[in-house]
């Protein structure tokens, strides 16, 4: 195929024929359900080789793994990516990863690649692409790899990038001496603790000018040949072309030029050690002497001719002038737009594609690149390319790494309407309301929509005032919350994201100043219609295209967003929200052609949606979900803390728009980014059915720990009364269940509790960083840190018989009848997400009981010998008496063997049953009776064939708080009536075992179906 595609014609060269067969195997490669791995350096490649007989037992489709490409040393997520096209050395090695893929074909499984389109790792000196623009400058071939502004506000930063890496003011830190300039493998660098930067090679020349004349009569002990050609060499550097030369020859010329006289620089320090004695003096010299600030001049020369400024990490807000993802300066964004950044980043990618290695991506954060479905159409095209031509682009038609046959062929078919041939995800972060864009050729989002969605059905939406009433009463009236993430997005613009605000209105600035009917408005007015427009906008963020294309949606969006920040905005004149609508827009000007210039307005719109998801991001998720804590089961990604709970009607919408749409999109409910896990939220919601109950043990326990409180010298109360109702919501979540057989004994063996103490507070330090109120990243206060954890650690301290711990009593005493129908709930939950429209995704460890918090608690280890162990054992035990096992499952429900249980049964269903899983349609199935309010049930139907899933919903309160089975026994005359599919046939509950006859009317009782267990999996067919 590849010599054919070099040489024939496009309608001969069987390209078409290709794509026509990747587009009928489409639905063959998409996956029935996936497993989330978190590769490190603590689980590696063998490691996951040796999981995967086990996932297979468990009925797992595709393996799901976190980026595995190089990162820096000692990342423990991969999202720090340092090098594209090569495995991370610490996950394994490639003969590894290949033993690792044969046993996934070995045992029928995919892989699914998390993928980091938007950023790269530049920390440590570890991204070579990085390491050359910091020594070349523009120059450099990467410079436009990276997303910089060459050309900043402020001009002395001009053709420079500034590093914010210092920990103090810049002259505090050159002259006490922490940085310095080394030689290290015939290369000058600049150290500052564990960074290293290098030194443009064209100011070499200044490392030598302390020493003055580098003649014989100075140093008459050295051969003047030597003294000569250091001379020599230094004189070669010195006439390099500069390193902020735009001039495409002049930087050829350099990066030619370069590579010699560093090879014969570094030639002459290895053969002379009277050179190495002279280099070695100047160092010591150009290093300075503390105490001494004159004797750091020549260091202060040499730093300021290089590439970068270094500055006080305090600088980066309001001055930095690279895109960052968010606000961590240590990950750069790329140009992912240029093809030659496309193509230099996806090499490994299409290699691995090509030989069947992945079979699906994932892509990350997609709302920072500046055209994210311009994104997914190269990486459809890739995929068509490496399956047409193979791993390699094929010269003369490959073009940024694309053949253009390929190209070619790709855009004569109709590619949108559901025949993109690779499956892809992307990491999208759907608002209420909104949807993802259908036009885009991909199978999805990975499903926080869905985690929302599905939380939202077992919160009791009739107690909302009640919990809004308590909330109000602990913490003060007034906190509204569409008010707090306004404030909250605002705050991220005046601090973290400051520098990216204040580029946007320069630009907007500079096309007004063009413009007659905009020209008087003020930088200042600019600048506040930005972020109030920002402040209010709706969603993560708009489209438009770099050829300004316009969705009727994101006209909506932007109108929407500009009229909330005129409303909110009264005494700012109307005239300067309206021109930057039509800028938004990309709107003439009522007077005529637009003087202003229609590419700096498109750019200006361009850039403008690439900030409105950071800052959506930063305010919503990462403040105000720390700040509005009425109720922080929803305070998720994706969700909002307004909420609170949704009825059954719009949960059977949501699934029926995904099954026409986006059949292949993940359900996801933990993910390595959500803020608590799936059965911490479950947990959590059991609390929703008890207003009363859980306010009148809240403020039992405020009492309680009123004197373990501490106030601070300038007054503060540690915790305040929110951080305090936050910690409580959190034992209560994450509280372990014991490994004692004891369900109603909720107390901690000693070395548990001890952990549980650290992971708390470790939880409570970040989030009160996080919400930004007290204290913040940017502006710490360890006091208030110490005083918070200690508090942490009093109230869940043991007693003594002469001073017992009130809370801990009182709380152990709440916990059991939490833990039960948290449990109850975990397993409704489950059961919809493995068998409602979409792939169901399982997170690490997530086939037992997992109450872990948010990152970094949610990628501790995961004890893989103890969950193959109890699959071995419920595989074995299956095949004897499903009734006995079932029996022990439920008496036994705190090891979680429970929860394994449903998931391997209806996974191996799943895989019997594919088709009815993966285009099957949905049915609500209805409920009669008087606990009809209590059961959710739906149907998934195939020609002849259906499943019905039932579970219940507010278990607390069907069961009136009672933790003991038969659960049948609860519901009464419940009934549901299933389809007419389901008439006088013979059905079989899929977890027990149990056949069920179905008559003519279709009805069943619920207590019939949930006698065994609290939920059911009903088929059609027989099931052994």
């Amino acid at each position: 195929m590849r010599s054919q595609s070099a040489s024939l014609p496009i309608e001969s060269s069987g390209i078409a024929e290709c794509l026509d067969k990747l587009g009928s195997r489409k639905n063959e490669s998409r996956p029935l359900s996936t497993y989330r791995l978190q590769f490190n350096k603590n689980f590696r490649f063998v490691d996951a080789t040796q999981l995967v007989p086990y996932l297979a037992r468990l009925g797992i489709n595709t393996c799901y793994a976190s980026p595995i490409l190089q990162a820096r040393a000692g990342s423990m997520h991969g999202y720090d990516i340092t090098d594209h096209n090569k495995l991370n050395p610490e996950i394994g090695t490639e003969e590894e990863f290949r033993e690792f893929v044969a046993e996934l074909k070995l045992h029928g499984l995919g892989l699914l690649l998390d993928v980091v389109p938007n950023h790269m790792g530049v920390g440590h000196g570890m991204n070579p692409w990085w390491q050359d623009v910091l020594q070349n400058g523009r120059s450099s071939k990467y410079a436009n790899f990276f997303d910089i502004d060459w050309a900043p506000i402020k001009t002395e930063l001009r053709d420079k990038v500034l590093l914010p890496i210092l920990g103090n003011q810049y002259g505090e830190e050159l002259e006490s001496g922490k940085l310095h300039v080394a030689l290290a493998e015939g290369r000058f660098q600049v150290s500052y603790y564990d960074k290293v930067l290098p030194v443009d090679p064209q100011t070499i020349p200044l490392i030598f000018e302390p020493l003055g004349d580098l003649s014989h009569r100075e140093y008459p002990d050295i051969p003047e040949g030597l003294l000569n050609e250091l001379r020599g060499l230094l004189i070669a550097l010195r006439e390099l072309p500069p390193h902020h030369t735009a001039d495409p020859d002049r930087a050829a010329r350099r990066q030619r030029q370069m590579p010699v006289v560093q090879e014969r620089l570094r030639d002459l320090v290895e053969r002379s050690p009277e050179v190495r004695n002279i280099i070695e003096k100047a160092l010591n010299l150009l290093n300075g002497t503390v105490g001494d600030p004159y004797s750091f001049n020549a260091l202060h020369k040499l730093l300021e001719a290089q590439v970068y400024r270094l500055a006080h990490w305090r600088v980066s807000a309001e001055e930095i002038n690279y895109r960052r993802f968010f606000d961590i300066n240590d990950l750069v964004g790329l140009r992912m737009e240029d093809p030659q950044v496309f193509a230099a980043t996806q090499g490994l990618v299409r290699r691995l594609l090509a030989d069947g290695s992945i079979t699906g991506l994932r892509i990350d954060h997609p709302d920072g690149l500046f055209n994210p479905p311009q994104y997914f159409t190269r990486l459809q095209m890739l995929y068509a390319a490496s399956q047409c031509c193979g791993a390699e682009p094929v010269p003369p038609l490959a073009e940024n790494g694309i053949e253009l046959d390929v190209q070619t062929v790709f855009s004569q078919y109709e590619w949108m309407e559901n025949r993109a041939p690779l499956y892809v995800i992307v990491e999208k972060i759907l608002e209420p309301g909104e949807y993802l864009p259908q036009d885009w050729p991909v199978d999805g989002t990975v499903g926080y929509e869905f985690a929302n969605l599905v939380n939202g059905v077992f919160i009791d939406k009739r107690n909302r005032k009640a919990f809004t009433t308590l909330y109000n009463r602990i913490v003060g009236d007034g906190l509204d919350v569409d008010t707090l993430i306004y404030q909250s997005k605002k705050l991220i613009m005046h601090s973290a994201l400051s520098s990216e605000v204040n580029v946007l209105g320069h630009m907007l600035d500079e096309i007004s100043s063009t413009d007659r009917r905009a020209r008087d408005f003020t930088r200042k007015s600019l600048l506040d219609a930005i972020r109030e427009t920002i402040a209010c906008f709706p969603v993560y963020r708009t489209y438009i295209d770099e050829r300004g294309n316009i969705t009727d949606r994101d006209r909506e969006y932007i109108n929407q967003a500009v009229s909330r920040a005129q409303r909110r905005n009264g005494t700012m004149a109307p005239q300067v929200f309206q021109f930057l609508r039509d800028i938004l827009l990309l709107r003439a000007n009522d007077s005529g052609t637009p003087i202003y210039g229609y590419k700096k307005q498109l750019y200006f719109t361009l850039k403008f949606q690439q900030l409105t998801g950071p800052v959506m991001a930063k305010g919503l998720e990462d403040t105000a979900c720390y700040v509005y804590n009425r109720f922080i089961s929803v305070n998720e990604v994706g969700g909002s803390p307004k909420e609170f709970g949704i009825d059954v009607n719009e949960f059977h919408h949501g699934n029926t728009e995904r099954a026409e749409k986006w059949p292949n999109s993940l359900l996801s409910t933990s993910t390595h980014d959500t803020k608590r896990s799936e059965d911490v939220r479950m947990r959590l919601d059991v609390l929703s059915e008890m207003p009363r109950t859980w306010g009148a043990q809240v403020m039992r326990w405020r009492r309680a720990n009123r004197a373990k409180r501490r106030a601070l010298p300038e007054g503060n109360s540690v915790p305040d009364a929110n951080e305090e109702y936050l910690l409580y919501q959190t034992l209560v979540g994450a509280w372990p269940l014991p490994s004692r057989t004891d369900a109603l004994d909720m107390r901690l063996p000693p070395e548990q509790r001890e952990e549980f103490v650290k992971r708390v507070q470790a939880y409570m330090t970040k989030a009160v960083h996080e919400a930004k109120v007290n204290l913040s990243w940017v502006n710490p206060n360890p006091e208030y840190v110490d005083t918070l954890q200690r508090f942490v650690a009093r109230i869940l301290a043991l007693g003594t018989d002469t001073k017992p711990n009130a809370f801990l009593r009182q709380f152990e005493q709440f916990m059991p009848k939490i833990a039960f129908f948290g449990a109850i709930n975990s397993l409704a939950q489950l059961l919809i997400k493995l068998t409602a429209p979409g792939v169901p995704d399982v997170y690490q460890g997530q086939e037992l009981w997992d109450f872990s918090l948010v990152d970094p608690d949610n990628r501790r280890p995961v004890d893989f010998d103890l969950r193959r162990r109890y699959e071995q054992e419920l595989s074995s035990r299956a095949e004897t008496d499903l009734a006995a096992l079932c029996d022990d499952l439920v008496q036994n429900w705190q090891d979680g063997r429970i929860k394994m249980w449903v998931i391997e049964r209806v996974l191996q269903h799943r895989a019997r049953r594919q088709m009815t899983y993966r285009a099957g349609g949905y049915v609500p199935v209805q409920a009669s009776g008087a606990k009809d309010r209590h059961v959710l049930a739906f149907a998934r139907a195939y020609g002849s064939e259906m499943c019905v899933t039932a579970v219940p919903r507010f278990a607390y309160t069907l069961m009136n708080g009672e933790t003991r089975p038969p659960f049948g026994d609860a519901w009464g005359d419940t009934q549901l009536l299933l389809p007419p599919t389901a008439a006088n046939a013979s059905v079989v509950n899929v977890l027990t075992g149990e056949k069920l006859r179905v008559n003519s009317d279709r009805i069943l009782s619920c207590a019939e179906i949930f006698r065994q267990l609290p939920v059911a999996l009903l088929s059609t067919e027989n099931y052994s």
